[in-house]
């Protein structure tokens, strides 16, 4: 009798605190990263299909089939940005072994007759019913998380990373590096490189380690170069980048074409959904690598500013986050995270206006796809997890 009259008022209050800490949990979110992010996909959402629309109807498919795809998409990506919100980033060191393996074995099996090329890189894996896996996206998590383990711990008496901590990051960072070279898909791997740099910086390693890296990567592109390293269509984007008017109708026609699209929008745009340059798809792959292009001409400057901005608020976000995580893991996980999001959004942009080469690399939480849409969701989670947990005891 005594413990049944007990138990009620003690389970009652245990079910109470649970709901009061699930409720704190979800006031310790970062809020505005958040509606960032979500606003950034609502309008992708809108920009996939109007990219997508006419093209379907022209050849007799669902025209909003790529739209009900990439919604599915975002929905499955929120789901793992908030498994990820909730697991224990702290714990992540235990794991990272199994990512990162998992993340070589993905970049394997791509260069494998399992492997597909599409646009001239090699970088797929078909599924089949329309489904594509892209290894190299889930790849660019592995290394964040396994630059913050090895570099976020120093060892006895060294304030920064040591030698041989700086050497085995860069080695077993080199190992998916070389296998996205060989693919080749040159995009991911100045992903890659900026990741590194910027977390080598971060972690306090010498300063010796960032130049002799800038100086390595700098003749290593002179010696590709030279040697004729490069495929034919990677020295096409180069030479476009430099000069699109030499060849309009060859290797010049899609940064050119870029460019008419979004001047033709003007300051605030032709309207969503009623882009000439769209709707004519003269932009080739405009809902992946090309969305911006989308948004220039439909939504104007004013549009694309309001893209860019909140694409800002992102990065600001996950800077705040990284200077006020518990613990240099959270911070260079945090920054890492901020270098891939930040140096993919500035190449996005800056190819559709002509200041970048063309590589195809798509623009964080708006380009049409579904591995890239996974991973930035999970690099969102990422980011919620090291805020939510900024105070070391929580």
């Amino acid at each position: 009798m005594i413990t049944g009259t007990g138990a009620g008022p003690v389970e009652g209050y245990g079910a109470r605190r649970t709901w009061q800490s699930r409720l704190g949990g979800l006031r310790r979110l970062d809020w505005p990263l958040f509606l960032a992010v979500l606003a950034l996909s609502v309008v992708g959402a809108l920009l996939v299909r109007s990219a997508t629309f006419h093209l379907l109807t022209e050849q007799g498919e669902d025209p909003e089939s790529l739209l009900k795809r990439h919604i599915l998409n975002l929905i499955i990506g929120f789901l793992l940005g908030g498994v990820v919100t909730v697991l224990d980033y702290r714990l992540l060191r235990a794991y990272v072994p199994i990512l990162y393996g998992v993340a070589c074995v993905g970049l394997l099996a791509v260069l494998t007759p399992l492997g597909s090329t599409i646009n001239g890189s090699h970088s797929w894996i078909v599924l089949g019913g329309g489904f594509q896996v892209q290894p190299s996206e889930f790849a660019k998590v592995g290394l964040v998380v396994l630059l913050a383990m090895i570099l976020g711990e120093p060892r006895d008496g060294e304030i920064g990373p040591g030698r041989r901590d700086v050497l085995l990051a860069l080695v077993l960072a080199g190992v998916p590096g070389l296998l996205i070279m060989l693919q080749p898909d040159l995009g991911t791997t100045l992903v890659f490189i900026a990741v590194v740099l910027g977390m080598l910086a971060i972690s306090g390693a010498q300063k010796r380690w960032l130049f002799g890296l800038v100086g390595g990567g700098v003749t290593a592109a002179a010696a590709v170069w030279f040697f004729g390293l490069l495929k034919d269509y990677q020295i096409d984007r180069f030479t476009a980048f430099l000069n699109p008017e030499a060849d309009p109708r060859g290797a010049g026609y899609n940064a050119q074409q870029a460019r008419i699209a979004v001047g033709s929008g003007g300051a605030f745009g032709k309207g969503l959904f009623q882009g000439e340059q769209t709707g004519g798809h003269f932009v080739p792959e405009q809902q992946t690598d090309f969305i911006f292009t989308v948004a220039g001409e439909e939504l104007g400057f004013v549009g694309a500013a309001i893209i860019i901005a909140l694409l800002g608020v992102v990065l600001w976000r996950g800077l705040r986050i990284a200077t006020q995580a518990a613990d240099l893991f959270g911070t260079l996980v945090a920054t890492g995270v901020v270098c891939w999001l930040g140096f993919q959004t500035f190449e996005n942009v800056g190819m559709t206006l002509g200041i970048m080469p063309i590589t195809g690399l798509p623009l964080p939480f708006i380009s049409y796809g579904g591995s890239a849409t996974f991973a930035n969701m999970i690099a969102f989670g990422l980011l919620q997890a090291v805020h939510v947990r900024r105070r070391a005891f929580d």
